[in-house]
């Protein structure tokens, strides 16, 4: 159910170099700095290839250990090459510790962001608060009108009364809509083969075309979602460590692919802080 589609590698990393690409002046260098984990092997391939698609130099690439704390020297590194893009595939706490550091350094590349994990998480959002403003990253759905698919808003309604008192992530907005709508995908299929039968429900789920809070989804040939819906978007205007400010769009911006922006991407990065 995640929305990566057939090409993960591609789907997570497209949108960041493809709007980078649009902008004046054209960005021309980048740099990839990730974790050394398996998480991050496949998002830098992705990266690599998208950055040669449009053109841009890597004149930096590094990476750093799971059990790095003081990012520091790794900018210092980063920002001697004076790069324009800094591409960062990240996990939770790195991500946290990066863009701290990042916003303490002095270097301001004109884009930052595309692969980190964290930013996602409510928990994440309100632990940085203004911190975030001006990043680029990915998600699979945020509160924005292009995204608001038929059943998503009353499905959150409730997710949050019971998340209030079990304590959860208050906002559910990364997991919980791709986790609701792979149950009304098993369900359909159930309903609509009369049964529990793998083989039937494989063959039905494999052709049938589902309207989900996810909006409409069909699979393709290897399972995977048949069309990618892997956004990008730009923390705007953020002001507190409030998660309410988060409820609607108007902090976190889709800025790719077109079809679902939701506003126009503030560049440089400097320019968003």
């Amino acid at each position: 159910m995640i929305p990566t589609g057939p090409d993960p590698n591609a789907a997570l990393t497209e949108g960041f170099f493809e709007i980078a690409a649009q902008q004046k002046p054209r960005p021309m260098t980048v740099a990839l700095l990730s974790a050394d984990a398996v998480f991050s092997k496949n998002p830098i391939l992705g990266a690599r290839a998208h950055a040669e698609k449009h053109g841009f130099k890597v004149i930096h690439e590094a990476e750093y250990s799971l059990a790095t704390t003081d990012f520091a020297p790794i900018l210092d590194a980063v920002a001697a090459s004076n790069c324009d893009l800094l591409f960062l595939c990240s996990y939770i706490q790195d991500s946290i510790d990066l863009i701290r550091a990042i916003r303490k350094h002095s270097f301001r590349p004109k884009m930052v962001g595309a692969g980190m994990i964290g930013p996602q998480n409510t928990s994440v959002k309100t632990a940085l608060g203004p911190l975030l403003n001006g990043l680029v990253n990915y998600e699979y759905w945020v509160p924005v009108s292009t995204m608001i698919f038929p059943g998503v808003a009353a499905f959150l309604d409730t997710y949050r009364e019971r998340a209030r008192v079990e304590g959860v992530d208050l906002l559910g907005h990364y997991m919980a809509p791709l986790a609701y709508a792979q149950m009304q995908v098993v369900a359909k299929a159930i309903t609509s083969t009369g049964g529990l039968d793998d083989r039937a429900l494989s063959n039905f789920t494999r052709n049938a075309v589902f309207h989900t809070v996810m909006g409409e989804i069909r699979f393709g040939k290897n399972g995977e979602w048949e069309n990618p819906r892997v956004v990008q978007v730009q923390f705007h205007r953020i002001d507190s460590h409030n998660a309410d400010q988060f409820r609607d769009g108007s902090k976190q911006v889709v800025v790719s692919p077109g079809g679902l922006a939701s506003g126009q991407l503030i560049f440089p990065y400097a320019s968003a802080l």
